[in-house]
């Protein structure tokens, strides 16, 4: 029955999740382009003290890749420490920490469309301010990106809720990793765009372009998002039956939580520690990826823009891949969702872990770098489909709130990683600094795999009802 309503009118739901993955592709990138921008906006030769860079010499790769004159003509007008630095980039976190929870309840009790459109909203209008808020005061600056953090921290459980309402079982898979990869392919074209426009047009119109060019996904948005396929007319009669038949007696009411319930259930706390185990690692290449190439490599700006890219543009493509295996193989039933989920996470684990061991005995080939960067970031694709999916498998009808709760702990990485890398950093941003980074993050990895392999499922758990 399933299988022969799956070739019935089955577009407009792939049409939500691209919306769903432009939107979030959105908020990564206005999120991302100060991590860009910010090596043109900082005077590093003043910060250093008059050098360009304050290495010691075990660790520096000055002598292998020399600053040249281009390079240190991209220092910008702004004396920030790399302390401050730290602070500038985890300040949008605590934002999204607050905003999870009540952006879950909210989606799940009244309306994810209209939560998703002002987390947009928001983030554009914070971009565009960006420029005169720098000049002020750097204070001024970390207050925006706390309102810009505020609007992205309700974007997650916002689209949970909505993948809840419109992915059938067997195609949740595709479906989460088409929405949720949306973040690495707003950050290739982000981080691209960002670098180019930085380096030709000056570092206050990468914030302008960015967030004026960011109005046109809200039009697109406002006209063809909704709710559940209840609640448009744009939708085949075709689909939205076989979309309710294929949720069957996945009814999704809106009720209290079950809390006990909830903060006693094995199958949400291993998702609650993969996810932030994994934040760590994910959160320390979305942030501190172009501060790598740069402090260690002496990358150029307009160099460290493509090559931070690449391995996120890698990752969109590889998350497509692996979601449809796995979701061809639940289609056969070959394979169980509890054993989908599992072996999407170990990928996004232990393929990073053993790229981060090899990153620590490399020394200044950068070559190597960048192409143990590219699997890292790639394999981490795999959390899409993995761990990220799972709170729609455990309990649909507070998929929002759960995810809600997860991605609030699993936050607390993304102000951390920029603090702890600004502190190692301080006075040794050289090979040694960054292997005790490294070295911390392959630890979280290893307690993430042996977690979500041991307690992680896929089935629906009686408290969802």
């Amino acid at each position: 029955m399933e299988k022969e309503a799956r070739g019935k009118g089955n577009g407009y739901r792939y049409l939500m999740a691209t919306l769903g993955s432009s939107g979030l592709g959105l908020i990564y990138g206005l999120k991302v382009n100060l991590h860009v921008a910010i090596v043109s906006m900082v005077n590093h030769t003043a910060v250093s003290g008059g050098s360009s860079h304050n290495k010691s010499g075990s660790s520096s790769c000055d002598d292998v890749y020399p600053v040249s004159n281009d390079e240190k003509a991209e220092d910008g007008p702004f004396v920030w420490s790399t302390v401050v630095q730290g602070v500038l980039l985890s300040a949008y976190f605590l934002g999204y920490m607050v905003a999870e929870l009540p952006g879950g309840r909210i989606a799940e009790v009244f309306s994810a469309k209209w939560v998703m459109l002002g987390a947009v909203v928001v983030n554009i209008v914070g971009a565009l301010l960006t420029p005169a808020a720098a000049l002020w005061h750097y204070g001024a600056l970390i207050l925006i990106r706390v309102l810009q953090g505020f609007g992205g921290g309700m974007t997650f459980p916002a689209m949970h809720v909505i993948l809840a309402h419109w992915a059938p079982p067997t195609e949740r898979s595709v479906m989460s990793s088409i929405v949720y990869s949306g973040t690495a392919l707003g950050t290739v074209i982000f981080m691209l765009v960002s670098g180019i426009i930085g380096s030709s047009l000056g570092w206050q119109y990468v914030f302008y372009i960015e967030g004026a060019c960011s109005c046109i996904w809200m039009i697109f948005w406002i006209i063809f998002a909704a709710d559940s396929p209840n609640e448009t007319s744009f939708i085949s009669q075709d689909e939205r039956s076989m979309i309710a038949a294929s949720l069957g007696d996945e009814k999704h009411e809106t009720k209290s939580v079950p809390w006990k319930a909830v903060w006693t259930s094995k199958a949400f706390w291993a998702i609650l520690i993969a996810h932030t185990c994994s934040n760590w690692g994910w959160y320390m290449v979305l942030i501190e990826l172009p501060s790598y190439m740069k402090m260690v490599f002496n990358f150029k700006l307009s160099d460290n823009a493509v090559l931070t890219t690449i391995p996120f543009l890698c990752m969109w493509i590889f998350s497509m891949i692996l979601s449809k295996v796995l979701d061809t193989l639940l289609i056969k039933e070959k394979i169980t969702t509890t054993w989908a989920r599992k072996t999407a996470t170990l990928i996004a684990s232990l393929g990073p872990l053993l790229c981060f061991v090899a990153l620590c005995f490399i020394g200044c080939r950068r070559e190597w770098a960048v192409a143990l960067m590219c699997v890292a970031v790639t394999c981490i694709g795999g959390m899409f489909c993995g761990f990220l999916s799972n709170h729609i498998d455990i309990a649909p009808n507070y998929a929002g709130t759960l995810m809600a709760l997860t991605n609030t702990v699993a936050t607390i990485p993304g102000i951390l990683v920029p603090l702890f890398v600004g502190w190692l950093t301080h006075d040794d941003p050289g090979i040694n600094s960054w292997q005790i980074i490294f070295g911390v993050t392959m630890v979280l990895y290893v307690i993430e795999i042996l977690v979500y392999t041991t307690m992680g499922s896929g089935v629906e758990q009686s408290w969802n009802k």
